[in-house]
């Protein structure tokens, strides 16, 4: 199958090219560097002449409420449109685990207005919903730094590897579309400092870390279970310790 992958020079996406033409599949990667700008439309068209699946891995320059709202639903709004003229059969997206739990949230708004979008878009769809990748947890904790301390949400993470997620998108891509969704996650769950402080302590990092009922994780109030599966879910194998054991030294 030709498989375009939007997005498809990023972290997610590069290692799922991989993982797709390892497979078998012609994997092309669209992202502005390729010639493809989703929210400008230029080369769009063209990248997806017969192709049969597209994976949309893409993510906003910009966390404000205004532009990840715009970066989503403007983007969305042109694959689609270019999928439904060039007769791609499956559309698959990479969504966000509880990303209709936090409506406090002006990017997980966003994720809700983009899984709306592809849910009426016409083309059969699957979506992929994963946790925080174990990957983001460094981000996480420089978002949530003050005045030195790394002041973190009491609610609980469950954390997936990277490479777990873009092969399950891979997977996913080389099926039939669902017309729904899936949630997957990593194999442990426990509160956000019990996932950042050790990962701070292997970068040498020494920023005191503490749990806080009232933090907010980019500006929104999370409940206990609010970005973790609630029902059924895949479980990724990799466990935070063994992710953690594989990343480079720190001086």
């Amino acid at each position: 199958m030709r498989i375009v992958v939007v997005g498809g020079t990023g972290l997610i996406g590069s290692a799922l090219v991989e993982l797709l033409r390892e497979a078998g599949h012609e994997a092309v990667p669209a992202s502005p560097s390729t010639g493809v700008d989703t929210l400008k439309g230029t080369g769009v068209a063209e990248a997806l002449t017969g192709t049969d699946v597209v994976v949309d891995v893409t993510n906003s320059p910009s966390f404000e409420d205004g532009p990840v709202l715009d970066f989503f639903t403007r983007s969305t709004r042109t694959l689609l449109a270019a999928e439904r003229e060039a007769g791609v059969g499956h559309h698959v997206a990479l969504s966000i685990v509880g990303t209709d739990r936090v409506p406090g949230s002006g990017y997980l708004r966003a994720k809700v207005a983009q899984e709306e979008l592809i849910r009426a878009g016409g083309v059969p769809f699957s979506l992929v919903r994963a946790t925080q990748f174990f990957e983001f947890l460094g981000a996480i904790a420089a978002g949530s730094t003050q005045e030195g301390v790394v002041v973190l949400p009491a609610a609980d993470l469950q954390p997936v590897a990277a490479a777990e997620v873009s092969a399950v998108l891979a997977e996913v891509a080389a099926g039939a579309p669902s017309g729904g969704h899936v949630d997957l996650a990593g194999p442990d769950r426990r509160p956000f400092a019990e996932f950042v402080g050790p990962v701070l302590a292997a970068q040498g990092d020494d920023r005191p870390v503490r749990s806080d009922a009232g933090a907010c994780y980019f500006g929104a109030v999370l409940e206990q279970d609010s970005l973790v599966p609630t029902g059924e879910a895949r479980i990724a194998p990799t466990g935070f310790e063994a992710w953690l054991s594989r990343q480079p030294a720190h001086a």
